[in-house]
């Protein structure tokens, strides 16, 4: 017996027309900051540093800090989920998927995407987590927008989050200036005008090595002498980090640009990981954007590793209009970079 075709695909009419092209938009940005403030002074008092020393090699002022043991990655995921729902107007059962990028998730396991997802009442979401380091938020904008484009999903929601704190050693002048805790997100949605355009994303595990964290997996699982070794904090030769950084930012925002026939006058606005002031300038200059065309934080957060483009446009959003173009880059442990076009879906 022939199995009989279902309604849905009886009563579609067929056509030869060409379909609309699907394009994953940005519809609304959320974020969530925690209320306390580690500032350049607070940490002269904690090693062997000065406000002037970091404001000129980082930009950096000051950043944020989860100091409640009792929250983590989740509580600060789920505030920007919230304020996402809130300004969209919409419920959380209307949710399909959630993908959060972060390198400190609550546990290994489950995903952090999971417990977003029970902490907004999205029950009818799946999810998952994307670990790519400073590049996380990109690639998983990416992959969010690929579920978009698919036709199968109607909202998807990326968020950027990260408590560094937790993996931060305030003993080490080196780093702990660098890193600030926060998160931040975006919802995506069908479009036919507008959205993400096109994407260039890297990695190369030969220098993976030069930025980590090198306990806590399965190759130095937790002991008293991983513990005792440092192993669980972040570890980060800088020099060599900045080098490849400055490089490979600069150099992936050109072909992005160059494979869309963008000039710089063309760029409404760089949104670059903010993660050091002179790298941002560097790839500013090299993509010949002039300063008021880039969005820069980074003095009030420090680096929130995942969440720091998302903050930007969370920022910037109110000078936003409808059809910019905009690029977004990162750098980060893996390495992992890349950098995004997208044309900007809503505003004045």
């Amino acid at each position: 017996m022939s199995a009989q075709p279902s309604r849905s695909s009886a009563a579609r009419p067929r056509t030869n027309e060409a379909q609309p092209r699907i394009n994953a938009a940005i519809t609304t940005v959320g974020h969530f900051l925690p209320d306390e403030r580690l500032t350049n002074a607070d940490l002269e008092k904690m090693v062997d540093t000065s406000d002037e020393w970091i404001r000129t090699r980082t930009g950096i002022r000051e950043r944020r800090i989860l100091r409640d043991e009792d929250k983590a990655t989740s509580d600060m995921a789920a505030g920007a989920a919230k304020e996402i729902l809130e300004k969209r107007g919409i419920g959380p059962e209307e949710i399909d998927a959630i993908i959060v990028a972060t390198v400190t998730p609550d546990m290994l396991f489950p995903a952090t995407a999971c417990l977003v997802q029970n902490k907004i009442g999205a029950t009818n979401a799946w999810g998952f987590d994307l670990s790519a380091a400073c590049s996380g938020f990109l690639f998983a904008l990416t992959t969010g927008s690929q579920l978009i484009e698919s036709g199968r999903y109607e909202k998807v929601m990326v968020i950027g989050a990260d408590k560094m704190s937790s993996i931060v050693d305030y003993t080490d002048r080196t780093t702990c200036i660098l890193f600030g805790d926060g998160a931040a997100g975006v919802l995506l949605e069908p479009s036919e005008e507008h959205g993400l355009v096109d994407a260039v994303q890297h990695v190369d595990g030969e220098h993976g090595d030069l930025l980590c964290m090198k306990g806590g997996g399965s190759l130095n699982p937790p002991t008293h002498q991983t513990v005792d070794a440092k192993m669980h904090y972040i570890h980060q030769d800088g020099r060599p980090v900045f080098r490849h950084a400055v490089t490979a930012m600069a150099d992936v925002c050109v072909e992005v640009m160059e494979r869309n026939d963008l000039t710089g006058d063309d760029v409404d606005f760089l949104v670059p990981h903010q993660a050091n002031l002179r790298i941002i300038d560097a790839t500013a200059k090299r993509m010949g954007l002039t300063s008021d065309k880039v969005m820069i934080n980074i003095d009030r957060y420090g680096n929130t590793t995942a969440a720091t483009i998302p903050l930007c446009l969370y920022d910037w959003e109110d000078e936003l209009s409808k059809g910019d173009n905009i690029v977004l880059t990162a750098f980060g442990g893996g390495f992992t970079w890349g950098a995004t076009y997208l044309t900007w879906a809503y505003g004045e």
